[in-house]
């Protein structure tokens, strides 16, 4: 439940983070100063992918503690139930930056064993969301959706700008 509500609380301030540096690049595409405009919105699209993941971890947690029985079998395998989830956490928790979702990995590591963490650390068996394993992929923004950016958010800042036409 710790790490639900750890959860929630880093994406209202990765969110509220996001809406200033908004509020900056807005600014910048005032002042004209595109590339430092365009260099800083990769940075938002990365950081609403990271809110996307935690937004998608707090459900895994949420699904896990609410079907709590299946993991306290005593099997070395989790339950078809709360595969996805226990996978899931497992993938993606040494990416994010909250303690309460590494100790939640290392009880579920703890309780599978080493074989099966190891392959789904690997992903061996597909058996990780392809949403998280999607938002976990790191990749440089195409143009299109930095304009596509830019665009939201001089319209919402009131400022005049439009992306360059395309050659």
């Amino acid at each position: 439940r710790l790490a639900v509500q750890r959860l929630r609380t880093l994406q209202e301030k990765k969110t509220a983070q996001a809406k200033a540096a908004r509020r900056d690049i807005a600014l910048l595409l005032e002042k004209e100063k595109i590339e430092t405009a365009r260099i800083k919105v990769e940075n938002i699209i990365h950081e609403d992918i990271y809110v996307e993941l935690l937004e998608l971890l707090e459900l895994y947690c949420e699904l896990l503690n609410s079907r709590f029985g299946l993991l306290d079998q005593n099997t070395r395998e989790p339950d078809p139930g709360v595969s996805e989830g226990v996978c899931s956490v497992i993938y993606a928790a040494p990416r994010t930056e909250l303690k309460e979702l590494h100790i939640l990995r290392d009880m579920l590591m703890h309780k599978y064993g080493r074989d099966f963490s190891i392959a789904v650390m690997e992903n061996r068996d597909n058996c990780v969301s392809d949403r998280i394993a999607k938002k976990l992929n790191v990749f440089t923004p195409s143009s299109e959706l930095v304009d596509a950016y830019l665009s939201e958010i001089a319209k919402g800042y009131g400022v005049n700008w439009a992306p360059p036409a395309a050659p």
